[in-house]
């Protein structure tokens, strides 16, 4: 019986051989450029495309207005939870029903769990991820905004602590709108 030699595919090791490595770099692409002059490290970037381009270019103070969201919708929703009284109280100046602490306190975990999605979005770089917390937070303060004015319209009270809950609810509404908008915008090209 003759032995079969090994196939000559065996035995050639790559690595050490420059001419097979020079022509494995050339066949992957590596280290070429296209036509705009970027440098590509293999083919699958060259197909996927320079991942650069889609980089979130951040405005600025977004992430300290972030930072700012998250710690308000936390403490608003634990003292919703925990404090519903003293809350009540502070937010309405009147008299406080027994009815609303139950609503207080559903408020409150509705609160802590919109915190918890715009915690997980502070430490997130993805821009839609960024853009979804954005418009959830415009459209929270959007409903409490018309909300509290409907209430104040309804029972015919208009106190300066109403209209400073007002007032706040537009500003914080507005900036969150401001920065839904900035994060949307294509980066100017240079």
């Amino acid at each position: 019986m003759a032995v079969k030699a090994p196939s000559s595919l065996l035995k050639k090791h790559s690595q050490t051989d420059l001419v097979s490595r020079l022509k494995s770099r050339k066949i992957l692409g590596v280290g070429g450029k296209d036509d705009k002059g970027e440098v590509h490290r293999s083919k699958i970037s060259q197909m996927l495309g320079n991942e650069f381009k889609f980089t979130l270019h951040e405005p600025f103070g977004l992430r300290c207005w972030q930072f700012l969201s998250a710690v308000t919708f936390s403490i608003a929703g634990i003292l919703a939870l925990v404090f519903p009284r003293m809350l009540h109280d502070w937010l309405f100046q009147e008299e406080y029903r027994l009815s609303c602490k139950a609503s207080l306190r559903l408020h409150g975990g509705a609160l802590l769990s919109i915190s918890l999605i715009l915690w997980n979005a502070f430490y997130t770089s993805e821009k839609a991820i960024i853009r979804w917390t954005l418009l959830l937070e415009t459209c929270y303060f959007a409903v409490e905004f018309l909300v509290t004015l409907a209430a104040d319209v309804d029972q015919g009270l208009f106190s300066q602590h109403a209209a400073v809950l007002l007032l706040g609810y537009a500003i914080f509404g507005i900036l969150s709108l401001f920065y839904y908008l900035q994060v949307g915008r294509k980066p100017k090209k240079i």
